[in-house]
């Protein structure tokens, strides 16, 4: 019989899923009397965070590679204001305006992956370049906000889906059913597909092993350039795909937009269990570190009066916290070695 044995990233999976359900636990518990307990209030963690959940996922691909993209948050903000610039000043309707920033997104990947791969240059210089580039772009594009008013974008934004239980009565007698929009099963959507193919298929092992150890999948036979420049258009897909998601829940485009979103994807791939020396991560971790980071932002609002800062405090502490227990877990490995 062959003997069960916890490794290192699956234990840290582990602690992080548990932390989320101990957080809910706690909030259920303290805001009782503010109706926490309500499912609407658990869908609104992923409502509020659909894009950050795609843009998670995507850099847990990449960070599994041993790179890292710190351009995705600026990509966010340039997909938004492209796309509120192309429906609102240029009249281009939502369906090509939502292909053309994913292009663009593919684009951009491309050049990055390129960059990376085949030049081998510093995967933090060149998506650093790319941050610049792509806020630069959004100021480009305009300085001021633009609302989008599309008809069809407005529609795919206010679409809900409701669940036919889990509801309540108001005040007036009137039963309200919780729900979510579209972006959240476009999300999970994604997150699926990447789960299936970083686990299921001949790339997904390609992409662990060229992060586990560069030699020993060159001596694999493994393409190693071609496979992170995979790993980065698809991030420049998802980023673009993730900004679309976005600006479903803001219909706008301004400058500032999604600033630190590159941060809070990187928090919640670590959080989840994904090694920043790459090799070792997994999406499901990342969907729970994204969820974290919601719990601890609707903590403070119940609370009322705590400053929103305090979320990157806790997170700041928490990001250190896993780091530290991946650092042990690595010494340990080695020992055993």
């Amino acid at each position: 019989m062959k003997k069960f044995k916890l490794e290192g990233n699956q234990f840290l999976l582990l602690i992080t899923i548990l932390l989320f359900f101990i957080m809910y636990a706690i909030g259920l518990i303290v805001f009782r009397d503010n109706n926490f307990g309500r499912l609407q209030v658990f869908l609104n963690l992923f409502v509020s965070n659909a894009g950050l959940i795609v843009i998670a996922v995507s850099m847990t691909m990449v960070l599994i590679t041993g790179g890292i993209d710190i351009s995705v948050g600026s990509v966010v903000a340039m997909t938004c204001m492209l796309l509120a610039w192309m429906m609102e000043k240029q009249g281009i309707g939502a369906v090509p305006a939502v292909i053309i920033v994913l292009l663009v997104g593919i684009v951009f990947g491309l050049v990055q992956g390129f960059l990376i791969a085949y030049l081998k240059i510093q995967p933090f210089i060149v998506t650093l370049a790319g941050m610049f580039f792509a806020r630069g772009m959004t100021a480009i594009i305009s300085t001021e906000m633009i609302s989008i008013k599309n008809e069809l974008f407005l529609s795919w934004a206010q679409e809900k889906i409701y669940f036919p239980f889990g509801g309540y009565v108001n005040k007036k007698g009137v039963t309200i059913n919780p729900y979510i929009y579209p972006s959240v099963v476009l999300a999970l959507l994604v997150l699926v597909i990447v789960f299936i193919m970083l686990k299921y298929t001949k790339f997904g092992r390609s992409i662990y092993a060229v992060g586990g150890n560069e030699q020993s999948a060159l001596l694999m036979g493994l393409n190693v350039r071609r496979t992170k420049l995979k790993v980065y258009i698809i991030d420049g897909f998802l980023a673009a795909f993730g900004g679309f998601l976005f600006c479903l829940n803001t219909c706008s485009g301004f400058v500032e937009q999604a600033k630190g979103f590159e941060m809070e994807a990187i928090a919640g791939a670590v959080i989840g269990g994904t090694l920043l020396t790459g090799g070792v991560g997994n999406v499901i971790g990342s969907l729970f570190g994204v969820l974290i980071k919601g719990t601890i932002e609707t903590f403070i609002t119940f609370q009322g009066t705590l400053s929103s800062w305090w979320t990157k405090i806790t997170i700041a502490a928490l990001l250190a916290f896993f780091i530290i227990l991946q650092s042990l877990f690595a010494k340990a490995k080695e020992k055993r070695k």
